[in-house]
């Protein structure tokens, strides 16, 4: 009871960062909409396009940010952390549809430019960079590992807003249309990279690849220095979620050792593994005799 008293407070802080910031960026894409329309300004209607896929990001994460506090079931053996792949895949759908419709309204302006409301760009750049700002600075206080990461996406918004704080302070002193859709060209370019990112690293999760942060041959450089282990095999290492990663490994013991040798070896195992960012292990030990079935497939 202490332990859940105790971890509370902390949890709202999580959940209530990631919601300011989700209302403050959603409130704002509206406005980048309305303005964008009035402004005629296709370098605005995109950063719109990257701040509504932000507000999705975001409303996932306030959502995940509480699901992932919930207990594993019979059904979720591994609980809920998983389900954040599904928001990041459907804010990924989201940006690539929205940048492709941006480009296809984008590169025909870039050879037939439209003036647009040079004034009403600069007071949205402006209101985006402040807007944006402290949704960062809001999620920078929290310690999470989830609102660390989107604090980073934000962060990029920001850097966003303040190209088209430069463009249009430029178009504001010289006659140059084109920066707009330039401009629009460019920030869509670069939604459309870190969705091919995105996607291409949920996928790797999804499809149980090794995690890209984990070296096996240090994972059993590692383990084959304990002085009773002759072999590693059958060795597995998946993530659930790109930071919670699991591993299942067969240990082969130079001699028996009875079982509460046993059981601190396989402790000394487990931390070895927990230092090179392995949070979950299964771990079964074999003396060297011994054919457990595995070896002919791994």
């Amino acid at each position: 009871m202490h332990t859940h008293h105790h971890d509370h407070p902390h949890e709202h802080a999580d959940v209530k960062n990631i919601r300011t910031a989700f209302f403050l960026n959603l409130s704002f894409t509206i406005i980048e909409f309305v303005g964008g329309l009035l402004t005629n300004s296709v370098a605005i209607l995109s950063d719109a396009v990257h701040d509504l896929g932000d507000s999705f990001s975001l409303g996932l994460s306030w959502y995940f940010q509480k699901v992932a506090k919930k207990p594993r079931t019979k059904d979720y053996t591994y609980g809920y952390k998983r389900f954040s792949l599904l928001g990041a895949v459907i804010n990924s759908v989201v940006l690539l549809v929205g940048s492709i419709l941006i480009l296809v309204h984008a590169i025909p302006r870039l050879f037939n430019p439209q003036q647009p409301d040079v004034k009403g760009m600069l007071l949205l750049a402006v209101l985006g960079v402040i807007i944006n700002g402290l949704a960062v600075f809001r999620l920078r206080k929290g310690s999470s590992i989830n609102e660390r990461v989107v604090s980073l996406h934000l962060l990029e918004d920001v850097l966003g807003w303040l190209a088209v704080l430069i463009g249009a302070g430029i178009m504001y002193f010289i006659d140059a249309p084109f920066i707009d859709p330039l401009l629009s060209i460019a920030i869509s370019l670069f939604i459309l990279f870190n969705v091919y990112r995105n996607i291409r690293r949920s996928l790797h999760i999804i499809l149980q690849g090794s995690p890209t942060e984990l070296d096996m041959e240090e994972v059993k450089r590692s383990i084959l220095e304990i002085g009773e282990i002759q072999g590693v095999h059958d060795l597995h290492a998946w993530s659930v979620d790109g930071e919670y990663n699991v591993m299942t490994i067969h240990v082969v013991l130079r001699n028996a050792l009875p079982i509460g040798e046993q059981r601190r070896l396989k402790l000394l195992v487990r931390d070895k593994l927990r230092v090179l960012g392995v949070q979950h292990s299964t771990i079964e030990f074999e003396v060297a005799d011994e054919d457990c079935g595995m070896k002919s497939c791994c």
